[in-house]
């Protein structure tokens, strides 16, 4: 089973995606949110700090204590299971940009209203966060 964390970072009623570069083998040409798999031994927090440093370039400050999501998929063989769990950061230190390149064709912000018009990863993804960002402290 693959383990996965992905970063949910609101500003100003905003969210971060990243467009997944055309030449990804998984979802190619998507928008997703940032983050990536939980190596060994790590927890799924510490997996989520270090995946935001490596593609992004911050340090998360404040987070929330659980997921905001969970995302179970299987695709036949159980090393084809994904366990993925999406955490909301409220705070980080640093200018988010595109440190991965080879990874994401770019980054970008978005409203809830924008969300609707984007070809995603994770399509489940996009009504959660639209309910984040209109939530009065989105």
């Amino acid at each position: 089973m693959h383990v996965v964390v992905a970063g949910a970072l609101i500003a100003e009623g905003r969210v971060l995606l990243t467009l997944r570069s055309a030449q990804r083998r998984v979802h190619p040409g998507t928008w997703a949110l940032p983050g990536g798999h939980v190596e060994l031994g790590e927890l799924e927090t510490e997996a989520l700090y270090r995946e935001l440093h490596e593609e992004l370039g911050i340090d998360v400050l404040e987070r929330d204590e659980e997921p905001i999501h969970h995302l179970h998929l299987t695709a036949g063989a159980p090393s084809e299971h994904l366990h993925l769990s999406t955490w909301r950061v409220r705070s980080w230190r640093g200018q988010p940009r595109n440190r991965l390149v080879e990874e994401h064709e770019r980054i970008s912000w978005f409203s809830a209203g924008e969300l609707e018009e984007l070809r995603w990863a994770h399509p489940e993804h996009r009504q959660v966060l639209q309910g984040v960002l209109s939530r009065r402290d989105g």
